[in-house]
């Protein structure tokens, strides 16, 4: 092929609605020498069968921002680039049947009021206004969405590859990708059937088709990627007069219908219906191994399937009488890809170097428009505008086998539109990393939590407590688990608790030049020997990337302990920075640490240990507990005088034991979590994301401007010290309800929206509602009233010291 490119920048795999996205954004940034390599034609695998909704609704922060973006790009997108566009922005109704329901419609409307959008409340009454063929005896009321509509997943596609097109870029139809090669620089040859292109970097963006297309990226440091894929049908009914007369009538479609707790979308199609049921009893495909996926799946569906789904399209029969008065013209029964928490793949390729994931999106259309901005942004620019941990695919690590997989898609699928309560565990494949001492946790009556694969307890529950799913419906404090909290947070201030807590991301490391190039590489100054200090890394424009806890042993030997979500993520952020002749040993899976807190705690190590517990606060050492060896650190994140006691996994059961039978109480994350707030220490991907500079985030003291090392973000951390910070982290006291506020409430000052929560919870030992969170940097001054929206109502908050709300001095901590 004389036209055939032999190089390119970028090279995509994948020619769906995504694919086709992440070429339009990288040549609107000016990347025109970038190619798509499709196998068949644009849009043959689950765009060209898929519904084409566009919803804005998420109850998560980044999806909502991509999928806003995704309605404000494809409202002008048919001019802009001069294509055809059926999208027609309807509006939507989402429907409640609890109160529950209503009040996660309030949280979604708060955060979408802080991006700019108009969701409304509705009452059952003013709902039937606007759908009039509605029946609403049984509703509580709804959210309105104006933005939500639907639009045609070929003309989209086809309109972003006509602008990537437009602009320069290049795409292949019918030209297979069958292979990559690494180069010994970090770039890439893409192998297809009619030739090879080399290229600095490649994206997979390739459906249902991801996870066989990830699998040549092994050799070259990838893993197999996490999905699986879900048989979803939604039924087509017959036109109907009444809807073609009320059409044209009023001159637009009816609003999109969704009964999330029946677990449907309803949208006029045409002069008809589309009924898309997320049935419990769901079929998973291809669910007995990755090989039984077809080499070539394009343009297929499968077989009708009605029974599955005949109960919940007979409830939409009921809701909306009309749809019942006319026949069945077509079922549409095709794959949809899944990852194990619903969410797409978007973000660099974990332990690949210039590779990225742009997959298994299950909402592919509404997410498309967000998802080529974001991946455009993560290539040519390095980082992102929003945050987007929630989507990154180093958010799993290495415990997402194939049964694995199957099992959580299944549950997502089956449980699409339920609500996320704060206090619930999806139950699907538990027990996938377990600690040395998990059966022993669980006989003292751990319940347990997921947290990136390890079970931790979240709390223990006593002889009689309710422990079942159903009890944490709820998204108020109030529980069988909040005594339990109070009873541990007790233990840990007045006495002494313990709480198991594997799966610490740990790097040692060591070399000639490891500390001077740890001093270059993070904001602040090193500890030094003996020591142990926070140190923070920001990306150039001076935002938070990540915290880390650094143990100092010796001159040029290190220890990096960050939280165990952040294993794949820190992991490579160190292991791609360290200079020629400095290692890095990662022993997370090797070691397990266990807290011991509180101000008997001296007391009950002391019987147990050969250990210096007079050391001071921020020291480390060698000892014995429990006549095993160990590694003692005088640091506590409850706030109070205490220790962590890491070992090897085979030593932890004895020490454990010991520590329980000198007198310590378990406890548990949600204890923990509560400890935490009270002293303003921040968590991860929560208080601490890339959404915030070092500064707004009140981590002043962490960066060091006067030394001389360049490190990254230092340009941008100056100039914000010049110009002063747009936002503020503060600490709130809040006079709550029965809720805390979760994160990303409204905060309002004079009845305008002035920052948001980051976290929030009860704090047991100040007896309050405590909240974390963002205000307008004016507005960050002591005693200040704001008020926080939970759930839809305004509670009064009032912005605290800029010092721990217990303790202040750290003098339990130094005890």
């Amino acid at each position: 092929m004389a036209d055939f490119p032999t190089s390119a920048k970028v090279v995509i795999i994948g020619g769906g609605a995504v694919g086709a996205s992440s070429l339009y954004h990288l040549a609107k940034k000016g990347w025109t020498d970038c190619v798509l390599l499709e196998k068949n034609e644009l849009t043959a695998g689950s765009t060209w069968h898929a519904a084409g909704n566009v919803p804005t609704f998420s109850t998560s922060w980044a999806v909502m921002n991509m999928q806003r973006y995704s309605t404000e790009l494809y409202a002008r997108l048919g001019e802009e680039v001069d294509y055809p566009m059926n999208y027609h922005q309807t509006g939507s109704i989402r429907l409640a049947h609890s109160k529950e329901r209503m009040q996660e419609f309030e949280r979604a409307k708060g955060m979408g009021l802080q991006q700019g959008m108009n969701l409304e409340i509705l009452t059952p009454e003013e709902v039937k206004e606007r759908y009039p063929f509605i029946e609403t005896h049984d509703i509580k009321g709804a959210l309105y969405d104006p933005n939500d509509g639907d639009i045609d997943p070929a003309q989209l596609t086809q309109a972003l590859a006509k602008g990537a097109r437009d602009m320069g870029a290049k795409i292949l139809r019918f030209c297979p990708a069958t292979g990559v090669t690494q180069k010994e620089d970090g770039s890439w040859i893409v192998h297809t059937d009619k030739g090879d292109i080399a290229c600095d970097y490649v994206v997979n963006a390739a459906g249902y088709y991801a996870q066989q297309v990830g699998e040549w990226f092994k050799p070259y440091g990838g893993r197999t990627v996490p999905m699986m894929v879900m048989s979803h049908q939604y039924v087509l009914t017959e036109e109907i007069p009444e809807i073609e007369a009320w059409s044209k009538e009023n001159g637009r479609k009816l609003p999109l219908l969704r009964d999330v707790d029946v677990s449907y979308y309803f949208r006029q199609e045409k002069h008809g219906f589309n009924i898309g049921p997320y049935e419990p009893n769901c079929k998973a495909e291809w669910a007995g191994s990755p090989d039984e996926v077809p080499n070539d799946f394009s343009f297929q569906l499968w077989t009708d399937d009605l029974e599955r789904i005949e109960e919940i399209v007979a409830d939409s029969m009921e809701r909306v009488p009309l749809a019942a008065t006319a026949g069945i013209s077509r079922i549409i029964n095709g794959p949809i890809p899944y990852a194990p928490d619903g969410m797409p793949l978007l973000g660099p390729m974990p332990g690949v170097t210039n590779a990225f994931e742009a997959c298994v999106f299950t909402f592919g259309i509404a997410q498309g428009g967000g998802a080529g901005k974001v991946l455009a942004e993560w290539i040519v620019d390095g980082a992102t505008e929003w945050d987007m941990w929630a989507c990154d695919p180093r958010r799993y690590t290495d415990y997402t086998d194939h049964d694995y997989c199957v099992a959580k898609g299944m549950e997502v699928y089956g449980n699409e539109y339920a609500m996320h309560f704060p206090w619930h565990r999806w139950p699907a494949a538990p027990d996938r990393k377990l600690s040395p001492v998990h059966e022993k946790v669980k006989a003292l009556g751990g319940v347990m939590g997921d947290y990136n694969g390890w079970e931790r307890a979240n709390w223990f529950a006593q002889p009689g407590d309710d422990t079942s799913e159903e009890s944490t419906h709820t998204w108020g404090r109030s529980g069988p688990w909040e005594q339990r909290i109070k009873e541990e947070c007790k233990a840990v201030r007045d006495a002494c608790g313990v709480l198991d807590l594997p799966g610490f991301s740990r790097f040692w490391v060591k070399g000639d030049g490891a500390d001077e190039w740890l001093r270059g590489y993070c904001t602040g100054g090193i500890p030094k020997v003996g020591r142990i200090g926070l140190i923070y890394v920001s990306d150039h424009r001076g935002r938070i990337l990540t915290e880390m806890s650094c143990i100092r042993l010796e001159e040029n030997s290190f220890v990096l302990i960050t939280a165990a979500t952040a294993q794949w993520h820190d992991g490579e952020l160190v292991k791609r920075s360290v200079p020629e002749g400095v290692t890095v040993t990662e022993t997370t899976r090797d070691r397990d640490c266990l807290i011991v807190a509180g101000p008997t705690s001296r007391d009950v190590l002391a019987g147990l240990t050969d250990a210096d517990l007079t050391q001071g606060w921020l020291t480390h050492q060698h000892a014995t507990v429990a006549g095993k060896p160990a590694f003692l650190i005088r640091v506590s994140f409850t706030g109070e005088l205490g220790w962590e006691v890491h070992a090897a996994n085979e030593d932890v059961p004895a020490i454990y034991e010991a520590i329980i039978a000198a007198g310590a109480k378990p406890f548990g994350m949600w204890a923990l979590n509560s400890l935490r707030i009270e002293k303003g220490y921040r968590a991860w991907k929560g208080d601490l994301s890339t959404d915030y500079t070092l500064f707004e985030g009140g981590l002043d003291r962490f960066v060091k401007l006067d030394k001389p090392q360049d490190f990254t973000g230092k340009a941008a951390l100056m100039a914000e010290k010049q110009q002063g910070v747009k936002k503020r982290f503060v600490t709130l006291i809040v006079d709550a309800g029965d809720c805390d506020a979760p994160y990303m409430s409204c905060l309002w000052h004079d009845g305008q929206i002035v920052g948001e929560t980051t976290s929030g919870a009860w704090g047991y030992r100040v007896g309050a509602s405590v909240a974390l969170g963002m205000v307008r940097a004016d507005l960050a001054e002591p005693g200040k009233e704001l008020e926080v929206e939970i759930y839809g109502e305004r509670f009064r908050a009032v912005v605290q010291e800029d010092r721990p709300l217990w303790d202040p001095e750290n003098e339990r901590l130094r005890a």
